[in-house]
């Protein structure tokens, strides 16, 4: 069992089982609190087709009062028109009354099947009986985990302690994600909260930031969701402002490395995955360059059906990075495997194909390394590999 996490001082959470997930004896509602007004900030899907608590929480964010987060799984309320944004309202105003807050300080996520209307007396009296549960303790931050889950085969925590003027600041993250992930947010939820003063107006650069190179680099099946949401929630508890340009890249670089390690928690949980795969493209002209190379070789099918089958197809990589749509020729670039150099300035080296092959194979974790000749600029992306398995939970997802 994993080493309990911790909430950042001043919050608290709970979860209970309300009959979202029917036929289950899964916990399916959620509850993060804060006890004193956040700053607070969001990233968001940009897919047009985008849930109503997306909407909902895109007119509350960013603000300075927000005091928590309600989830529930199981139901995506996405696709329901009016109702569902009346819906994941009632949501918030309901968490507001039982915790005596208003209802515009309390933020919506939900996840799960789209098209279909929340069981509001369910979900009324799910958060009826969690805001009573409501507590600081590492079980219950576990527990709210598990209710955000999905698919998902575990629960996605991380925290992190540093140090400004001395002084302890605590971050701690919690999210859910196994598929419908792609750049640009994912079919994730996530919650990151922090004890540490953080004026409302630089939350939002924070968190776009730590974002950047976390959630906007990971794709399990390039299929962007309607309801990817990442807050952040910075409470002020531990009494601790960044004085300096120091102080504040120390504490953007321990929320980077939150954000970066959940995300990579949703691809090692990738649906059916056997392989975490990581890419890393360097020496291109712009930041943009490299992220658009590396895009297109993780959302390659047969980049992640070759990798399943332990097959060192190098042309499949370097023909994804060919129709990225960045100004290159075949010169320009050289790429390794987990290693072992396949393809060098345009040319093809002779290797040994079984041992890169037994490499795949045998190593769950696959490293693939394009390096360009255009610039300095440079991207890291993770992605999964495409099995057998990842079709057949999709296929009958729904029936």
């Amino acid at each position: 069992m994993s080493a309990p996490v911790n909430l950042p001082a001043g919050f608290s959470a709970s979860a209970v089982k309300c009959g979202v997930k029917p036929g289950t004896d899964k916990l399916d509602l959620a509850l993060f609190l804060s006890d004193r007004p956040c700053s607070a900030a969001g990233v968001f899907t940009t897919n047009l087709v985008c849930g109503a608590p997306v909407k909902v929480c895109r007119e509350r964010l960013p603000r300075a009062t927000a005091r928590g987060v309600v989830v529930n799984s199981g139901n995506a309320n996405a696709c329901t028109g009016e109702q569902g944004l009346q819906d994941a309202r009632e949501m918030a105003a309901l968490v507001g009354a039982q915790v005596g807050c208003a209802a515009d300080d309390i933020l919506v996520f939900s996840t799960g099947v789209i098209g279909r209307l929340l069981p509001m007396p369910n979900l009324a009296a799910g958060i009826q009986a969690a805001a009573p549960l409501l507590s600081p303790s590492a079980e219950n931050f576990h527990l709210a985990a598990r209710a955000m889950m999905t698919t998902d085969t575990f629960p996605k925590q991380v925290a992190q302690t540093l140090h400004l003027g001395g002084k302890p600041v605590q971050i701690a993250g919690v999210c859910k994600g196994a598929a419908m992930i792609a750049p640009n947010m994912a079919t994730m939820l996530c919650v990151i909260m922090t004890d540490a003063v953080l004026p409302a107006e630089r939350i939002r650069d924070v968190l776009a930031t730590a974002a950047r190179d976390s959630f906007n680099c990971i794709s399990v099946d390039g299929h962007e969701s309607t309801s990817d949401s990442v807050v952040l929630l910075a409470n002020g508890a531990s009494g601790v402002t960044p004085q300096n340009a120091k102080d504040w890249a120390l504490l953007q670089a321990a929320i980077d490395a939150v954000a970066q390690e959940l995300a990579q928690m949703i691809i090692r949980d990738a649906e059916g995955a056997h392989h975490f795969v990581q890419i890393d493209v360097t020496g291109c002209r712009t930041r943009d360059e490299a992220f658009r190379i590396a895009k297109s070789v993780a959302d390659s099918p047969l980049v992640k059906t070759a990798i399943c089958g332990a097959d060192p197809n190098w042309g499949r990589v370097v023909s994804a990075a060919g129709y990225a749509g960045v100004n290159l020729r075949e010169e320009d670039i050289s790429l390794t495997m987990n290693g072992f150099s396949l393809y060098e300035k345009g040319t093809p080296l002779a290797f040994d194909a079984a041992t890169v092959s037994r490499s795949l194979r045998d190593n769950r974790e696959t490293y693939i390394a394009l390096t360009l000749t255009l610039g300095q600029e440079r991207v890291r992306f993770w992605t999964s590999d495409l099995t057998k398995e990842y079709v057949e939970l999709n296929a009958d997802y729904t029936t």
